[in-house]
């Protein structure tokens, strides 16, 4: 059985995503002829904040001389003579530069320690050299390394044992995993903030135009740079989806609704919008469970639950469908959409 989503019955498809400028408003919109933006309903709920995201392992990481500066401490004129004199250059690239690699961190750092010990550069040079030798073999559990140094060669500890015997006193100690963290805490934050507020601003632009026909080509580029830049904007998944339906792509308008609910699976106006596409395709069985998952998470969501009875209705359960009429009433109790309820409670 198909559902009849002509003007008389469909309601507000493509729920947008909440704005983060203003929390707890959602913005409505009517696709067909005479849509648009719509009248907002109450504030929703405010949700619980999503859990902070695990740092990744900065093994496979490239960084720039300006932030192996900040790490290390050591300025960059230092960082160009240590390459100069080969003792530790960049070897890896990144945007067509020069950028170092986790294991050129650990030689550098390495480097710093047997340079505040008065270790002439020649020894440096012939220690590091020692060290990058056996950094290659050395792929275990980051926080179980610990380089150390009698001044005249560096060598790497494991809790297992040493893999060279160690003479002298140890003037050189230091916990690779130390060093992971250090990269953690002192670059990575930074670096996800800048591409957090890159994305939001190009998902700002993007919302304040993709309205309007006539530039949603603009808004689709704006909305996929900044998925490119920060991929857990889930509101930007949906915001891109109701374009592309309102193109009439279904498909990949339904996949990117999917994909933000697999960063936020509380996103009210992404399981709204599934149960519209599932009425769409005259699945109102399937569409009442989006529905009821858009009501979890902002029950005063008056458009799931219009859509909702309708669902309902169309299943042959009219009891149930009058709650959510009669809900649909409280929460917009004028208007076309209004009227309609009115008539399913008579």
């Amino acid at each position: 059985m198909r559902i009849d989503i002509g003007t008389d019955m469909a309601r507000r498809a493509g729920g947008k995503g909440k704005r983060p400028d203003r929390p707890g408003n959602v913005i409505h919109v009517a696709f067909g002829p005479g849509g648009g933006r719509l009248t907002q309903p109450p504030a929703p709920a405010i949700e619980a904040p999503a859990p902070a995201r695990e740092a990744r392992e900065p093994v496979t990481d490239l960084f720039s001389p300006k932030e192996v500066s900040k790490l290390l401490g050591v300025p960059v004129a230092r960082l160009r003579a240590l390459a100069k004199a080969e003792i530790v250059a960049p070897s890896g690239a990144r945007g067509g530069h020069p950028a170092y690699t986790f294991q050129d961190l650990i030689a550098l750092r390495a480097t710093r320690e047997l340079l505040s010990q008065s270790v002439r550069m020649k020894d440096v040079a012939r220690a590091i050299g020692a060290l990058r030798k056996t950094l290659p073999r050395v792929i275990r559990p980051l926080h179980e390394l610990r380089i150390v140094s009698d001044g005249r060669r560096v060598v790497v500890r494991e809790e297992a044992g040493v893999f060279e015997p160690l003479t002298g006193q140890m003037l050189l100690d230091f916990q690779v995993g130390a060093l992971r963290d250090d990269v953690v805490r002192m670059l990575r934050p930074a670096t996800e903030q800048a591409r957090s507020r890159s994305a939001y601003d190009l998902y700002m632009r993007a919302s304040s135009i993709d309205e309007d026909p006539a530039r949603f080509d603009e808004a689709e580029k704006l909305y996929r740079r900044a998925i490119d830049l920060d991929p857990d904007l889930a509101i930007a998944y949906t915001n891109l989806g109701n374009i592309l339906f309102r193109r009439g792509d279904e498909e990949n308008a339904e996949r990117l609704y999917r994909r933000a609910l697999e960063v936020d699976d509380r996103q009210p106006e992404a399981h709204y919008n599934l149960g519209y596409v599932m009425l769409e395709r005259g699945m109102p069985h399937r569409a009442v469970a989006f529905f009821q998952r858009a009501l979890q998470a902002d029950g005063r969501f008056a458009d799931a639950h219009f859509n909702l009875a309708m669902a309902l209705e169309a299943l042959g359960e009219p009891s149930r469908a009058k709650t959510h009429w009669r809900r649909d009433l409280e929460l917009e109790p004028t208007g076309a959409w209004a009227d309609i309820a009115r008539q399913h409670l008579a």
